[in-house]
């Protein structure tokens, strides 16, 4: 079944088709009406290894890398075939390995053509969203897309990317 509203909610009958029965097809109307039902998402396999300097996000760990409390998260949500993604692909991994040590920050990205999430609407690409340790609602990034944009976004909006990079430049500096 669909629900059609602000976004497009698909649910799935989650029993077996060889048991499909005429009370069976009620019950799962009757609990679609009373939104008893949780929508069915797309996602691909969790990554076994997601070490690299840009996390990859399916569906199923969403909520474990961009949730998480304790991160400043940088998502680009993307679709393969689109051509100013592919444009933006180097930078996001240039800006992925120049935070690699940033235990806080992390730079992920997310193939929206096969992995959803609730509540997060994806109408572009790409679409860059910034979640805060303390906004995990997430503020959608306008700014340029070269990478010392992006540097002066973390610098202006994360503490822990702001405490790091003037740690890095002191260190360079020999102060």
């Amino acid at each position: 079944m669909i629900r059609f509203g602000d976004d497009l909610e698909k649910y799935r009958y989650e029993g077996k088709l060889s048991e499909l029965t005429v009370e069976s097809i009620s019950q799962f109307i009757d609990d679609f009406k009373a939104n008893k039902l949780k929508p069915h998402l797309k996602s691909e396999p969790v990554p076994e290894n997601n070490n690299g300097p840009v996390k990859t996000i399916v569906g199923n760990n969403w909520q474990d890398i961009v949730a998480d409390p304790t991160k400043d998260v940088l998502v680009k949500y993307y679709a393969p075939w689109c051509g100013h993604c592919k444009s933006l692909a180097p930078i996001w991994t240039e800006l992925g390995q120049f935070v690699e040590g940033l235990e806080d920050v992390v730079i992920a990205k997310m193939d929206s053509t096969t992995n959803e999430v609730a509540g997060v609407a994806v109408k572009s690409y790409p679409t860059l969203i910034y979640y805060p340790k303390d906004n995990k609602k997430g503020v959608a990034y306008q700014g340029g897309r070269e990478l010392n944009d992006f540097k002066d976004f973390l610098s202006a909006n994360s503490a822990a990317y702001k405490n790091w990079a003037a740690g890095t430049a002191a260190a360079a500096s020999g102060v």
